[in-house]
């Protein structure tokens, strides 16, 4: 019986017995154990901190700004940002150790060489990291984003063969299709009337926040505004100014929603609900990173955002779920032979293909699971998608003589030919045009990083080990900029990717689809639809540089703007056996371009 036990019985007024001493004794040595508890876990957590710390004394880290905020704030996601990290980059060269606040380390990883151990490492041992991908749960389920272990690897295998090429030659009609109602609408203006725009976020929303911490603005493209541009200004003038971002995000759009549920909602004339959500979600869940009291989520669904986020979530969910049953109660009423008799003509689409894959013991995905996938393909699909092809129509508007040299390129193809249409065989003829494609994907790679938490130590080839349990951000970006991979690496040089001249380069110098086992498993269906947007655009339009308007880059959840990519516009002369002669001549290409301005 402990000491204290008659002063607590006599402070408790209670009478003193033998079964309330023991029993008093008892909880108070309760009360004890677990306090020791508590500290042994406490003490055993800070010395695995320091044991984690002193392993990561061998890394280089740039000066902070205090013991408490880190490296926090000192790299902003804007342009200024940017051009500071390229600076870090002239004097470090593979890895970064920075902090998120007093008890978070960072490693970046910025060299082939030092990526390499953790991109090529396995799903199990380099996941990725919880931390920079929960907030897309809600949204995106369990797809190959964000899934783990088994589950990931499973899906991985049965989604493959939906990106076969067998599987994306029939797209290149939907591709073309969906770049044509873009450009037709760009040169006739069939725009319905009184439609009413939509804007992602309430404004004043964003008060309190700083400028570089509010989300890109993300507008609809039926707001008559705009319909009023394209018509007023390609209708009676010969140039007008637009915003690429804008315009190519509903074309890529579009498209996903044709390639992924053979439905067309006409969004590039008129914005639906589905659409609406889908940009209101990504906005969203950008905002959702600067508001530190958002990443709760019990604050975060009883605040207006995350009210819209879980309507946004429903309207989304409901659409794909709908569009799977529907499929499925088909498929299970005629059999798969009498099903696919019936597709005969039509071009597979992702769901359909989603419905029809069985993995080695024949189990076929769950409603669930299909729905997951569908929304993660439009999620990631659409925003990069677009992204690169805005960065690669800038690039080529700042350099007229690459243009005009793709221009011509893709002239060639087209010679002879009643109709403006690219087929699959025609990609593998445009050499050039893809050597500019990929050049701007370098620069300015959609995804600047991934994140992966290392669950085992990972051995470094200069023997520096990455501790277990660290997050390793895997800059893309500052990749695609080391001057000791990339020399000149701010310069557009599509001549860096020449496959007849080839460079002497890790294969993880260039990962703009990321590397490794949880690579981008559609960037052939991307690559397939840049070329066919970039090919038709340069033969219809030539484009040139808006200078009233500057290009600040904002990383966000991809590469954008502050305020849009804006070129102007000039329609060019139908190609055809009686269309006037164009002039072909282009200026003297140079070897290397200055560095753009911004």
């Amino acid at each position: 019986m402990l000491p204290i036990t008659d002063h607590l019985l006599h402070f408790l007024g209670l009478e003193k017995t033998a079964f309330r001493a023991y029993a008093v004794s008892a909880l108070l040595l309760s009360l004890l154990f677990s306090f020791f508890r508590l500290m042994l876990r406490f003490l055993r957590i800070c010395w695995a901190f320091h044991n984690t710390c002193r392993r990561l004394h061998c890394f280089p880290q740039p000066p902070r700004n205090n013991w408490l905020m880190g490296h926090l704030g000192m790299y902003l996601p804007n342009e200024k940002g940017l051009q500071d990290e390229k600076k870090l980059l002239d004097k470090m060269h593979d890895v970064v150790l920075v902090w998120a606040g007093p008890v978070l380390p960072l490693l970046v990883l910025v060299h082939p060489d030092y990526i390499k151990p953790v991109l090529s490492a396995s799903a199990a041992i380099a996941p990725k990291d919880d931390f920079f991908y929960s907030f897309l749960k809600p949204w995106l389920g369990d797809g190959l984003l964000l899934s783990k272990g088994d589950k990931w690897s499973r899906h991985r295998r049965l989604l493959t063969p939906a990106f076969h090429f067998d599987i994306l030659k029939p797209y290149m009609k939907i591709f073309n299709q969906c770049t044509n109602i873009m450009h037709v609408s760009a040169r006739a203006g069939p725009w319905e009337e009184g439609i009413l725009g939509v804007t992602v976020w309430r404004s004043g929303s964003d008060k309190g926040l700083p400028e570089v911490c509010r989300p890109t603005p993300i507008h609809c493209l039926s707001c008559p505004l705009f319909q009023a541009k394209w018509r007023r200004h390609l209708g009676e003038n010969s140039v007008a100014s637009f915003d690429m971002f804008e315009h190519i995000s509903l074309m890529t759009l579009d498209s996903l929603q044709k390639c992924v549920f053979s439905f067309n909602s006409n969004c590039q004339e008129k914005m639906s609900d589905y659409i609406s959500a889908i940009i209101e979600l990504s906005a969203l869940v950008v905002r959702r990173q600067y508001r530190l009291h958002h990443y709760l989520n019990f604050i975060y669904y009883l605040s207006a955002d995350g009210r819209r986020f879980r309507r946004a979530c429903d309207i989304v969910h409901h659409f794909t779920t709908e569009v799977i049953q529907e499929r499925r109660k088909a498929l299970c009423q005629q059999g798969a032979e009498m099903w696919l008799k019936t597709k005969q003509g039509k071009a597979l689409d992702f769901i359909d293909v989603l419905l029809l894959a069985r993995d080695e013991d024949g189990k076929e995905l769950s409603d669930e699971d299909i729905r997951a996938e569908a929304d993660t393909f439009m999620f990631e699909g659409h925003d990069t998608t677009s992204s690169g092809l805005s960065w690669v129509l800038f690039n080529l508007a700042k350099y007229p003589e690459y243009q005009e040299k793709c221009r011509e390129e893709i002239q060639e193809v087209m010679k002879g030919r009643e109709l403006e249409e690219l087929e699959w065989d025609d990609l593998t003829q445009l050499p050039f045009t893809t050597m500019c494609i990929k050049e701007s994907l370098r620069q300015f790679p959609p995804v600047t990083l991934v994140s992966r938490r290392c669950t085992e130590d990972i051995k470094l080839p200069d023997g520096r080990i990455i501790p277990k349990g660290i997050i390793c951000l895997v800059s893309i970006y500052g990749t695609h900029h080391n001057p000791t991979v990339w020399p000149d690496s701010k310069v557009y040089n599509p001549y860096r990717f020449d496959p007849d001249n080839p460079h002497q380069r890790s294969p993880l110098a260039y990962v703009p689809f990321s590397a490794g086992p949880r690579n981008c498993i559609g960037q052939s269906f991307a690559m397939a639809e840049m070329r066919v947007a970039v090919a038709l655009t340069l033969l219809r339009f030539r484009l040139s540089v808006d200078r009233t308007r500057k290009v600040r880059r904002k990383p966000e959840l991809i590469l954008r703007t502050e305020n849009g990519i804006w070129l102007n516009v000039e329609p060019l002369p139908p190609l055809g056996p009686e269309a006037p002669p164009r002039e072909t001549q282009a200026p003297p290409l140079r070897a290397q371009a200055p560095p753009p301005k911004y």
